[in-house]
């Protein structure tokens, strides 16, 4: 699938450079890791490695950045963005590919939907940089005007399971704001970061205004979000690791935001299209299940429990898994040995614990976990508290609207929820009572950036799309001016 030579590697027939990005040339490491392919677990190539030493190199660069890219006109900001999305669809097949090579999602997915995904994110804020503003307002006759100012380098440290996508809703905004940018992809999946930044670089970046820092967490990541020189954090990840990323950020009064893990729930109600609500239930299963905004608990109203699952299992039984490089592929590979061993053993306990396998419930060959559907569980057990991120799903069932409701709440997280019902009232009542940064009724992952975008409880901190990523990545100022004091050639 690849080979490699001194700083570069070809994956699925795409040259990768496997060395940093600091200040517009690439950087070696004197350590690297290496970077494995879920497909069949062979090597893909030796990543360079960075610590602390090319961390502050990075935010160094992206500090004498600033000031020129902050000083950039609006305009001139945006063409570099627009610039950028043309070099993403221009190499869009191959960003496809290496992609699918290096986390193992489904490459039909990459080409429709992934890749296409990440050049709107960078045309959306160019648009949206060049229609910021806020009425000026009047007070006792005195004008106020509010602006964004930028804020400084940020840090942005991102997931493995849909890296470019994920990376660029975090950069995009970032670049538009006038911010420069560190940003730590994830181990597991760092391959698209760098021909991100060639693409970067090709369309007129300027040097600084972007970089790569490869790396583990623990040593990149650390150095990377303790470092005094970054004024924005925005990570994507588990709770246990945002904690420490919190802890690391309050000691420079680091502002910061956090999309975190979820529990979330599919409320079908009786009343709901039955087809629908399959459908919308095997969705879940996208990815391998490593979504963080999954449906994971499918919770049915008893009248309808018997003929959904038998519907569910029906449509479960014929998902295609196997090679994400297919296009009759349904559910590829989970991404890392680790990953695979974490959900075999949620499973394994749950089963202990009473849960019945209706679905699933097994490894398959390799990195294959097989889609599963567990019933019989109960409200405060591990499998329905904890974020398996994987292809496992429970199934519970209420009897009231009331119920469904405190089911749905009853977890620490609060990130997404999906509702399936023919009642627009009560779609409208149980809405209103979830906690959720995201509800979906009848509908699931249907996402627009110009909605706020994130979790309550632990599922995150703060919010971002739109204008909210604005106020997040740039310094909010009001200037008032009195009516009085101008000379008179002023």
């Amino acid at each position: 699938m690849s080979e490699q030579i001194t700083g570069q590697i070809t994956v699925a027939g795409v040259a990768v450079d496997t060395r940093h990005w600091i200040g517009g040339r690439r950087a070696a490491s004197a350590r690297t890791f290496t970077d494995l392919s879920p497909i069949d677990g062979s090597a893909l190539g030796e990543i360079a490695r960075g610590g602390q030493a090319e961390v502050d190199a990075a935010v160094t660069a992206a500090q004498d950045a600033f000031p020129g890219w902050a000083a950039t006109p609006r305009a001139g900001r945006a063409a570099v963005l627009r610039a950028i999305a043309e070099g993403v669809e221009k190499r869009l097949e191959e960003l496809a590919a290496v992609e699918t090579a290096d986390n193992g999602a489904l490459l039909r997915s990459h080409r429709r939907g992934v890749m296409p995904r990440v050049a709107h994110n960078f045309r959306f804020f160019a648009d949206w940089l060049e229609s910021l503003g806020h009425d000026d307002f009047d007070t006792r006759g005195h004008a106020n005007h509010v602006s964004w100012d930028p804020a400084g380098p940020c840090a942005l440290i991102t997931p493995w399971n849909a890296p470019l996508m994920l990376a660029t809703w975090k950069i995009a905004p970032a670049l538009a704001a006038g911010d420069t940018v560190v940003l730590k992809p994830a181990e597991w999946s760092p391959l698209t970061a760098s021909l991100l930044a060639d693409i970067a670089a090709a369309a007129g970046l300027p040097d600084g205004v972007l970089n790569v820092v490869q790396g583990l967490g623990a040593e990149a990541g650390a150095a990377l979000v303790e470092h005094p020189g970054i004024r924005r954090i925005s990570f994507t990840g588990s709770v246990p690791t945002a904690r420490r990323i919190a802890r690391s950020a309050a000691a420079n009064l680091t502002p910061l935001s956090l999309e975190l893990g979820g529990k979330s729930p599919l409320l079908v109600f009786a009343d709901a299209d039955l087809d629908l609500a399959v459908d919308l239930a095997v969705e879940q299963y996208d990815n391998a299940g490593q979504v963080c905004l999954a449906a994971t608990r499918l919770l049915v109203e008893s009248p309808i429990a018997e003929e959904f699952t038998r519907r569910f299992t029906e449509r479960a039984a014929a998902l295609v898994q196997g090679d994400p490089r297919e296009e009759a592929t349904d559910v590829g590979p989970n991404i890392h040995p680790r990953q695979v061993d974490k959900i075999d053993g949620f499973v394994r306990r749950a089963l202990a614990a009473g849960a019945r396998a209706v679905v699933g419930g097994e490894r398959g060959d390799g990195l294959y976990y097989r889609p599963t559907l567990l019933t019989d569980v109960a409200q405060d057990s591990e499998i329905v508290q904890e974020e398996v991120f994987g292809p496992v799903l429970t199934l519970q069932t209420f009897d009231t609207e009331e119920e469904a409701v405190r089911m749905a709440n009853d977890t620490r997280f609060g990130l997404a929820a999906t509702v399936a019902t023919g009642d627009r009232e009560r779609a409208r009542r149980v809405t209103e009572r979830l906690v959720a940064g995201t509800v979906w009724v009848n509908c699931f992952f249907v996402r627009d950036l110009r909605a706020p975008f994130g979790g309550s409880r632990e599922s995150g901190v703060g919010r971002e799309g739109g204008t909210w990523s604005f106020d997040f990545y740039c310094d909010l100022k009001n200037t008032v001016t009195a009516p009085k004091g101008w000379s008179d050639h002023g």
